[in-house]
């Protein structure tokens, strides 16, 4: 049987909890029915009920007293505390010839379904799946939909892991969106929370052993990968994976912060995790790619488990990004007191990670290792993501603190890097609106902890001020984008960057090629200039010359041949239509330019 309610046709309806804490469980429906369910081994407890339909709403009653929703609900239509509901687990579903898209050629595009579009549901995001396709986008992430309270919040607060937000249009929504991906050849990746329950509504706990006080994250204790009834608890977490994979569709996975997830068993339940994935995705004959976030850069995440790893996909790359944001905007705050160099993103450019073992500063410690014989495709690269963005004080974007023309920069360090590049939503036209931290918790203590939460969380950054209200409803409205950029200068120029980047990306072979062995960085830190080229076994040869200074500087290639000019990021570069041998040239502020050898009559 599986977890929660399960429509079995012909009017009958399977449930099983797991309530290790309880004596007796019975489901109380909506008919008014009180039914009792049976215990079983391991502290589950079942029934198969007949005369109950999708629809059909439910809560589950513990030892005679205690009224909670289904802990595996798949919708909760009245929210975290309301009643579960019995779904249709049939679907129209017309991706039949779907198989997935193998990971070297995703182009990520990360999407918040609240704030990406006015209507902020599943549906209305459908309308937009157009222009990300002409873009060059090839598969969406989006931002946890796990039932979190009330409508407004990042997704993080989920605490309900098998039911799609029911403001965003609930699980049938969230199918129609997957198959809509599918018709225009867009991968579907979500991102799932199982480090944590969030504060309001996880009445996991009540039933069973969900929890250990063995370690403490920043949400209270950990949940239970290892301790008295982990067993349960692990199943709990790769039956929701497989559920979003199977009964979704969806093409990927995202973990949120592994490295808060603990686990001291021989098999670590990372590897368990990506081993079901993969192993339905074998059966299903589908690419399935499971992606962790860690900031512990640890390849053993991503080496195979023949060689000791966990076998995951892929992995974000936090130096990136922090290497480029530093060197673009000279902060130095917080963890950006590690970064700021030229010589810090040639390294990111080279090996996916700045620290390999090296003293950071910011952590007071040695930091990371070297990702040896790790391929480029399991690094993930941005230059904004909603972490990067959201977690600063007023939540502003790159367009906020850079000159416009270095977002052009920016885009080329990441788009023509030997990594699988990530947009965050609106960065592809300069989105100006910001992306705050926004809940709808019900509990006012609660909230006034979120608020000071907050403020506290910046103190490392000296940021001065107040942090915007994450309770107020004009936190949300203001991180809403505004798609009418897409028309205005200079962000029109800006999309058809990106376009033309992503184009150079699919159809010029050194850079379609994820090869980390087939890169050379220059760096000159002082003069803030790096240079890269790529090649590829069968003789395409590409070089990206960038200048993150303010003033414009001469820059002169190691070059071989003759190299003829493909791109540039802003019309007066200065850059010259052909190079030879000891070329030099004048780049202007900001720019970059894109060439590929040409050694034809």
């Amino acid at each position: 049987m599986r977890l929660g309610s399960w429509y079995l046709g012909d009017g009958c309806t399977s449930f099983l909890v797991w309530a290790s804490k309880a004596e007796q469980v019975e489901v109380l429906l909506d008919d008014g029915r009180a039914l009792d369910l049976a215990p079983r081994e391991l502290g589950y407890f079942a029934l198969t009920a007949r005369g109950v339909r999708p629809g059909a709403r439910y809560r589950y009653r513990l030892d005679g007293e205690l009224q909670r929703p289904d802990p595996a609900s798949r919708s909760q239509p009245e929210g975290v505390h309301g009643p579960s509901e019995v779904i249709d687990p049939t679907f129209a579903w017309s991706d039949q010839h779907w198989h997935g898209i193998p990971l070297r050629d995703h182009v990520i595009y990360e999407l918040h379904v609240g704030t990406f579009t006015p209507g902020g549901t599943f549906d209305s995001a459908v309308e937009r799946l157009d222009d990300l396709a002409a873009l060059g986008v090839t598969a969406i992430e989006i931002m946890p939909i796990a039932e979190f309270p009330g409508g407004r919040n990042w997704g993080y607060d989920g605490v309900q892991p098998f039911a799609a937000q029911s403001t965003y249009g609930g699980p049938d929504g969230f199918r129609r969106l997957v198959d809509s991906c599918h018709a225009r050849g867009l991968a579907v990746i979500l991102d799932v929370v199982y480090n944590h329950f969030g504060p309001e509504g996880a009445y996991q706990p009540e039933f069973g052993h969900y929890l250990t006080e063995r370690y403490r994250t920043p949400w209270g204790p950990a949940i239970n990968f290892d301790d008295a009834w982990s067993e349960q608890v692990r199943r709990y977490v790769i039956e929701n994976a497989l559920y979003w994979v199977d009964d979704c569709h969806v093409d990927g996975l995202r973990l949120d912060a592994v490295h808060a997830i603990f686990d001291q068993s021989a098999l670590h339940v990372l590897d368990e995790v990506g081993r079901a994935v993969h192993d339905l995705a074998e059966r299903r004959n589908r690419r399935v790619h499971v992606i962790a976030e860690s900031d512990l850069n640890d390849p053993r995440l991503i080496r195979p488990p023949a060689i000791g790893g966990y076998g995951l996909d892929a992995q974000w790359s936090d130096d990136f990004h922090h290497a480029l944001h530093a060197l673009l905007t000279g902060e130095s705050d917080g963890y950006y007191a590690d970064f700021g160099s030229a010589t810090d993103l040639a390294t990111a450019l080279v090996e996916g990670y700045v620290y390999t073992w090296q003293r950071s500063h910011h952590r007071g410690r040695r930091h990371g290792q070297r990702p040896m014989g790790v391929p480029g495709e399991r690094f993930v690269v941005c230059a904004q993501n909603h972490d990067q963005v959201g977690n600063r004080r007023d939540g502003e974007r790159l367009s906020s603190l850079v000159p416009f023309e270095a977002l052009g920069l920016a885009a080329m360090c990441v788009l023509l890097s030997p990594y699988v590049p990530l947009l965050f939503m609106g960065e592809e036209y300069g989105e100006t609106a910001p992306f705050q931290y926004f809940v709808s918790h019900s509990d006012p203590d609660l909230v006034d902890a979120v608020r000071r939460g907050r403020a506290e969380e910046f103190a490392a950054f000296r940021w001065a001020g107040e942090p915007p209200d994450p309770q107020a409803e004009e936190t949300f409205q203001r991180s809403k984008l505004d798609h009418a950029l897409n028309h205005q200068e200079p962000h029109a120029t800006l999309l058809d960057l990106h376009r033309r980047l992503l184009r150079l990306r699919r159809q010029v072979p050194a850079f379609a090629s994820l090869d980390r062995d087939r890169i050379e960085v220059t760096a000159d830190p002082d003069r803030r200039v790096v240079t890269w080229r790529r090649w590829t076994e069968d003789g395409s040869d590409a070089l990206v010359t960038a200048n993150f200074d303010v003033t414009t500087r001469t820059v002169a290639p190691t070059l071989a041949g003759r190299w003829r000019l493909l791109l540039t990021t802003r019309e007066d570069v200065g850059a010259p239509e052909a190079l030879l041998r000891d070329t030099s040239f004048a780049l202007a502020s900001h720019a970059a330019a894109v060439y590929v050898r040409d050694d034809g009559p």
